[in-house]
Order: structure tokens, then C-alpha cells, then sequence
């Protein structure tokens, strides 16, 4: 189990997963504010955390809040990397095209998946190794389930 230090806000809820086996921490909101329709926010966490070298955390949305109420994330995911110290924010927005969306101080906002990442070093060559796939992409395996 990997241990992240933090640091939180007097307000702040401490990231917890709902159920043992999930794989993202609710990040949950110190401000309470009304998104209007198609309208952006950016909503504090009040949390700050400490990633280790070789690690990354992504800010994803709730799938409940985004069916339910069409809450989103505009940059989704958001990108958390390990020499951040800052706090924890999300870039919301409202899609759905008539209600508004309130979100109170406490509410479970977004989703917190930490990973780890390769150090990659990029090889320039000429060709590049077939595949079954090649450079087909967007659609290319087409929309009919079997």
C-alpha cells in the first residue's frame, strides 16, 4: 500500500473510497456553489497531497453525478503530477441544458485514481512495428457489439 502525505483544509474531507476494491478516492467540495447550465467551476478540495517520483494521480468524474445531474469535468482526466504540492481542485461543468446543479461544502464532487507511470525515452525510427490494428483509430473496429 502506497502512503501519500497530505495536507487538508479545517473543511476538508479526507479522500475515501465508498467500497474496499475501488479504485478512486472521493474528492469531495469546500464550496458551495450553483453551476448554471453549460457553465464551467472550478471547485476547491481543500486537500493537498504528496506524490511519490513515479506516480500520478487523475481527477475523474463521478458517474452517478454525471448521469444523474450532468455534472462533468471539462479536462477530464485532470492530471495530477508527482512534483505538485498545490490543492486539489476540479474544473467543473454543467451539461445538462435547463437545471442547475447545486453543490454544497462536503459533497462528493470528482474522483481521485492514483497510478503509476513509466519513465518513457522517446526513439525516433523510420518504421514502426505492424500491428493488427495499424493506424486505424476513432471507430476503426466498428460500432456492432458480437
Amino acid at each position: 500500500m502506497l502512503t501519500l502525505p497530505f495536507t487538508a483544509t479545517d473543511s476538508a474531507k479526507i479522500p475515501t473510497r465508498a467500497y474496499k476494491g475501488d479504485a478512486g478516492y472521493d474528492l469531495c467540495s469546500t464550496a458551495d456553489l450553483m453551476l448554471q447550465p453549460f457553465k464551467r467551476a472550478l471547485i476547491p478540495t481543500g486537500i493537498s497531497i504528496e506524490l511519490p517520483s513515479g506516480y500520478a494521480g487523475f481527477v475523474l468524474p463521478r458517474s452517478g453525478l454525471a448521469i444523474k445531474q450532468g455534472l462533468s469535468l471539462v479536462n477530464t482526466p485532470g492530471l495530477i503530477d508527482s512534483n505538485y504540492r498545490g490543492e486539489l481542485k476540479a474544473i467543473a461543468i454543467n451539461l445538462d441544458p435547463q437545471k442547475p446543479i447545486t453543490i454544497k461544502a462536503g459533497d462528493r464532487i470528482a474522483q481521485l485514481v492514483i497510478m503509476k507511470v513509466a519513465d518513457a525515452a522517446f526513439t525516433q525510427v523510420e518504421h514502426l512495428e505492424e500491428s493488427a490494428r495499424n493506424s486505424g483509430g476513432f471507430g476503426s473496429s466498428g460500432v456492432e457489439s458480437n
